[in-house]
C-alpha cells in the first residue's frame, strides 16, 4: 500500500472540509481501527456540535483544504455581484447540481450556488428546498469569509448581505 502525500495541517488551524464547511483541527491522534493503527485529524465544528476523525493520509484524497486565501475570498465576493446564472433545466437536476456544488467546498462555486439562488425582498417567494439550499451555501460561505477574515460570522454575514444588496440595487 504506497504512502499518500501527507498533508501539513497542523492543530489549533481551521481547514475545510467539502461536506461540511469550516472546522478546526483539534489535535492529531493515533487510533486502532480494526487492528490497524491509523493516524487521524480531530476535527471540531462548533456551530454544528460534531466531531469528525479524517485519516492523515486520506485528508487530501477527499478534498480537505486550508482555508481560502483572502484574494479567493474577495473572487467570491465578485462572483455574488454577478447576474444569476439559472439553467432552464428542471428543479430536480438544478438542485443536484447545486448541491454538488456546496458539498465540493470551492468557495468560488458555493458563492455561484449564493447568487443564483438568492432572492431580493421583490422577486417571487423561494421554495422550501430552494431555500434549504440557499441558506446552506449562505452558511458555508459565512463561515469561511468570517475564518479568512478573523472570525467574525456577524461581520461576514453582513459583507455578504451587503455584496448581495447591491447586486439587487
Amino acid at each position: 500500500m504506497s504512502k499518500a502525500k501527507k498533508p501539513d495541517f497542523r492543530p489549533n488551524e481551521f481547514v475545510v472540509y467539502p461536506a461540511h464547511g469550516v472546522g478546526k483541527i483539534i489535535s492529531i491522534e493515533e487510533q486502532e481501527i480494526a487492528g490497524i493503527s491509523l493516524e487521524l485529524f480531530v476535527i471540531s465544528f462548533e456551530k454544528d456540535k460534531m466531531t469528525l476523525r479524517v485519516p492523515t493520509n486520506k485528508a487530501v484524497e477527499i478534498g480537505m483544504r486550508s482555508l481560502s486565501s483572502p484574494d479567493v475570498v474577495d473572487r467570491a465576493l465578485t462572483t455574488l455581484k454577478g447576474k444569476a446564472k439559472v439553467k432552464r433545466a428542471m428543479w430536480s437536476r438544478r438542485a443536484q447540481e447545486y448541491e454538488q456544488k456546496i458539498n465540493s467546498g470551492d468557495l468560488i462555486a458555493i458563492a455561484e450556488v449564493v447568487r443564483d439562488l438568492h432572492r431580493a425582498d421583490d422577486q417571487r417567494e423561494q421554495s422550501y428546498s430552494e431555500r434549504q439550499l440557499y441558506e446552506a451555501a449562505l452558511e458555508r460561505l459565512t463561515r469561511e469569509v468570517a475564518a479568512v477574515g478573523g472570525g467574525d460570522e456577524a461581520a461576514a454575514a453582513q459583507k455578504v448581505d451587503e455584496v448581495l444588496m447591491s447586486r439587487a440595487a
